[in-house]
């Protein structure tokens, strides 16, 4: 077989941006990770909002959570691809025969496009009344509580952590509100050190606590998912 001298081969397989004037060079750099990161191109292909969405399926398939059936809150669902995963997994369609038909409920402060399978509103999860709100649509309580929120970066890495450990608590304290006993809640958080106090909310409110970082999480991100399951009530 003759070698291949053309230059091209591993080379094509990188898709290259080039700085246009007045990008920053950050922006080139998160452009070229986008285009070249299979979650993105694996999300596009199956119709998902986003990468975010193999995230909460690789969770789901090592905790198994989101069972037919199951009545499903996400807070701060925008743009989406959560929902998405958990209207199929817990058959919120009705399209598995002969399966229990679950409910996803997906709240944000932004309007969301709708999502077949998904009742979705525009609720600041923070409002004193947003707990009862919820369990109202949903009928009684959840059976999981799902974030995948996260604080608007401040481009300092220890406030940064500490903002989304305090949005992590407030969610976990509204997942209290609203999960029925023996319920789970799964969270994205930063590593960082700030995390103790959570931790130990959760080991008591529940009876399993993991810490998580799925394959499809960016390796040199920081982000991990704390994984709480058996909610005592």
């Amino acid at each position: 077989m003759a070698k291949n001298t053309s230059g091209r081969g591993q080379r094509d397989l990188k898709v290259k941006v080039k700085t246009a004037r007045g990008r920053k060079l950050s922006s080139t750099r998160w452009l070229q990770r986008q285009l070249n990161d299979p979650y993105v191109k694996r999300a596009q292909a199956e119709g998902y909002r986003g990468r975010a969405a193999f995230k909460i399926l690789e969770l789901d398939d090592k905790f198994r959570f989101l069972v037919p059936g199951a009545r499903v809150v996400d807070l701060g669902c925008a743009p989406g691809g959560w929902c998405q995963v958990a209207v199929d997994r817990v058959n919120a369609l009705g399209e598995k025969t002969g399966k229990k038909v679950g409910a996803v409920l997906g709240i944000d402060l932004q309007e969301v496009e709708p999502i077949p399978g998904a009742e979705i509103h525009q609720l600041d999860f923070l409002a004193d009344d947003a707990d009862e709100t919820v369990k109202g649509w949903l009928g009684g309580k959840a059976d999981v509580v799902m974030s995948d929120m996260a604080a608007a970066s401040s481009g300092h890495k220890q406030t940064d952590h500490l903002r989304i450990i305090a949005l992590c608590e407030t969610a976990a304290w509204f997942a209290f509100d609203v999960l029925e006993e023996g319920g789970t809640f799964v969270a994205k958080v930063l590593a960082g050190g700030a995390e103790g106090e959570l931790q130990k909310l959760l080991k008591q409110k529940f009876t399993k606590v993991a810490n998580v970082k799925p394959p499809a999480s960016r390796s040199d991100s920081s982000e991990k998912f704390v994984v709480a399951t058996g909610f005592r009530g």
